[in-house]
């Protein structure tokens, strides 16, 4: 999928490096100062405040820009027209270098500026950089998704009742990328191994996608539905059990059914899922079907089955899944007992959350500034050799923190991307997912594990990272046997904006308040 993001940046690139270097010409012949500006552009945050600190008072004659100033995380930003413009025309570029950056190679390549300085973070950083670790009891994600739950063929008592929240989240419908031509190269991998052509499985899934409802937000025992047209509807729904579809394959599916409370709320009174799942678990997609007549009245199941995902999921991630999946004509995603779709380890892009590894990138960019503008190297090398005196403080008062704490252990109710960080320190974690997941619900038995863990180390915390939703910290404390562990949130910067480095954030301020949240964590 990235092939055809790529393309899509290459047409632009090329569009706008045309336009970028006409501009820079326009400028200079009209006398204007801007073009000789020192021009720098960073992905992220604390890389801009680097950068920021290093330049000292010279920042005034630099145009530097933080592209992920609005609150965007790492993993689902992908640059505008305007973004790759500044990129194609400035003289350093820094950027993480991870997974996340897929994008980057097409736009250097055609870059306006091919003399453009570029700092890798991961490169730098070289054989220190670490792989995504999944610890004890933390949840599968994406990248090591297991479908050994999912079933086609079982006998009848096997299958366990099941309770809304194994579908809680917000979702958002397939159907349009279907029709806006995203999931192309899903239908054409059916293809390679299918009965069908490309196009018609596109038409297949098509007709099976096909809703008028765009999202689905599910809370508790409320459901909320999203039209096309942006009405809004919902209730509260209960549980009425489940019924064994037999399809005509001779496979088959435990359809859960649910009735809505407010049967004039407006929304769908009579709802059943269908996750090829028949046991209680977190579901990772679902097939919605409904009526307001009764559940005999629900048609065509073979041939309607709407299908939702995570709404943080991007097209070319539901795309990606999809190739993965075994599908045929009949909606029926067959896996072998224990099959696990296999992928490359992926490095663990939060780097810039070890001090330790700040103080070698810092020195990085110090040098590349240093060689673009040998005029004021004298003051990047002094502003450099301050800021890293000040990390490498800091990093001593983390040692000593951690040489007085009472507990060794972090527990992250979240995302952990403090894996630098807790090495550096030789401190053990537990969490419910790795750093880069986009999972937003934890199942049971992550949760329970978790509790059980607080329990057992007796901790005072579980921690969680920036974000408004802190509730898998929240239910997890309310699994403990004593429910009174306080939540608390460290800050990866992953949704630091221009509004609050106007406010003064810093990298150190940050770094500074997490080190008063991690002392409260560890005792």
């Amino acid at each position: 999928m990235m092939k055809k993001i790529f393309t899509i940046f290459l047409a632009l690139t090329m569009a706008v490096s045309l336009f970028a270097g006409c501009g820079k010409k326009n400028a200079a012949e009209n006398g204007e100062t801007d073009s000789d500006k020192l021009k720098i552009v960073t992905t992220i945050f604390p890389e801009y405040d680097w950068v920021k600190e290093i330049l000292g008072d010279k920042a005034e004659n630099t145009d530097l820009t933080m592209l992920l100033d609005n609150g965007v995380d790492l993993h689902s930003y992908q640059p505008t027209a305007d973004d790759i413009v500044k990129i194609s025309d400035c003289d350093l570029f820094v950027h993480v270098g991870g997974e996340s950056d897929g994008w980057v190679e097409s736009v250097l390549k055609n870059a306006a500026n091919k003399n453009v300085k570029v700092i890798n973070l991961l490169e730098m950083l070289g054989d220190s950089v670490k792989t995504e670790e999944t610890v004890e009891g933390m949840q599968e994600t994406e990248h090591a998704h297991d479908h050994s739950k999912e079933v086609s063929t079982f006998e009848d008592d096997e299958v366990q009742d099941r309770s809304l929240s194994d579908w809680a989240g917000d979702w958002q419908s397939a159907y349009p990328f279907v029709l806006d031509g995203t999931l192309d190269d899903a239908f054409a991998a059916m293809a390679e191994k299918g009965e069908m052509t490309a196009e018609e499985y596109k038409t297949y899934y098509q007709n099976g996608y096909k809703t008028d409802i765009t999202n689905i937000d599910i809370e508790g025992d409320h459901i909320e539905f999203t039209y096309e047209d942006g009405k809004k509807v919902g209730s509260d729904y209960q549980y009425v059990g489940y019924y064994i579809q037999n399809w005509s394959t001779g496979t088959k599916a435990a359809m859960y059914r649910f009735e809505a409370v407010d049967r004039t709320s407006g929304a769908p009174v009579y709802i059943e899922f269908n996750d090829h799942m028949i046991e209680p678990a977190a579901a990772e997609h679902f097939h919605i079907r409904m009526s307001n007549e009764s559940f005999d009245a629900i048609v065509d199941p073979e041939n309607s089955w709407p299908t939702f995902f995570p709404a943080d999921m991007t097209g070319e991630e539901i795309c990606e899944h999809m190739e993965g999946h075994d599908h045929d004509e009949d909606e029926d995603h067959e896996h072998e007992e224990g099959e696990e779709h296999e992928h490359e380890e992926e490095k663990d892009e939060h780097v810039w959350l070890s001090l330790k590894n700040a103080e070698v990138l810092v020195n990085a960019i110090s040098k590349s500034l240093q060689e673009l503008d040998p005029d004021n190297k004298d003051t990047y090398a002094t502003n450099a050799a301050a800021y890293i005196e000040k990390l490498s403080a800091l990093d001593g008062e983390y040692q000593a923190a951690v040489d007085a704490a009472t507990y060794k252990t972090v527990l992250f109710g979240d995302r952990f991307p403090f894996r630098y960080l807790v090495d550096d320190y030789g401190l053990s974690y537990y969490a419910a997912f790795v750093g880069c997941s986009a999972e937003t619900e934890a199942s049971f038995e992550t949760v329970s594990f978790l509790a059980k863990k607080v329990d057992e180390l007796k901790l005072p915390c579980v921690l969680t990272i920036e974000g408004a939703q802190h509730k898998i910290a929240e239910t997890i404390v309310q699994n403990t046997a004593e429910k009174n562990q306080k939540v608390l949130t460290m800050d990866s910067m992953q949704s630091t904006t221009s509004k609050d480095v106007a406010n003064g954030t810093t990298y150190l301020s940050v770094m500074e308040k997490n080190l008063s949240v991690l002392k409260e964590a560890l005792g």
